[in-house]
């Protein structure tokens, strides 16, 4: 029987030859790469980005994704998404910025969701009266942190067969999803 995925392919030509490619570290570095070839991309047509990456820092993904969104709100060109191998962590955020029916796998990839992660120590030091004014500040951080992954998670599970009370739920252990399983899932649109 011969490979669906392979012969799937078929149906996308234009995911062959993506515009924008990036891997490694969602970082400083990546969102510059993406934003040169972002400028040198043809201007007509729909603009396919593909990413393999581990992860990195998720503020990154969203900027890159809100180019995105702002792309496909002002000029009202489509833009496809491939994940290829790896699309974990700050990855999973910047695919979030696509439509679900707009987001592409190539088979033998993996998605891994999880909650934003978060080192840090509070020192209290001072005079009493101003203690509870820092651990308020780092409750905030806290709080907001919160507001914007449960935005990026409304995005990713958006017309999807996920709640998002499951991906919540999944999130706290890193949820590893393969791309046939994030097809059938309606992650994604399609694997190829």
């Amino acid at each position: 029987m011969p490979d669906t995925a392979a012969n799937n392919a078929v149906n996308y030509p234009l995911l062959a030859r993506p515009h924008i490619q990036l891997h490694g570290t969602v970082d400083d570095m990546m969102y510059a790469r993406f934003k040169t070839q972002l400028a040198g991309a043809p201007t007509e047509g729909p603009l396919i980005v593909s990413i393999t990456t581990l992860g990195g820092d998720p503020e990154m993904g969203r900027a890159m994704g809100d180019d995105i969104r702002l792309l496909r709100d002002y000029t009202g060109r489509e833009t496809l998404f491939l994940g290829k191998v790896a699309v974990y962590s700050a990855g999973a955020t910047f695919m979030s910025a696509f439509p679900g029916n707009s987001r592409f796998l190539t088979r033998g990839t993996r998605l891994m969701l999880h909650e934003r992660l978060m080192t840090s120590t509070v020192q209290l030091a001072g005079p009493l009266s101003t203690l509870a004014g820092t651990l308020k500040a780092k409750l905030h951080e806290i709080e907001h942190s919160i507001m914007i992954q449960e935005e990026g998670f409304r995005d990713i599970v958006a017309g999807s067969k996920v709640s998002l009370d499951e991906l919540r739920e999944k999130a706290t252990s890193n949820w590893y999803i393969e791309a046939e399983e994030a097809r059938d899932l309606g992650l994604v649109l399609d694997v190829i």
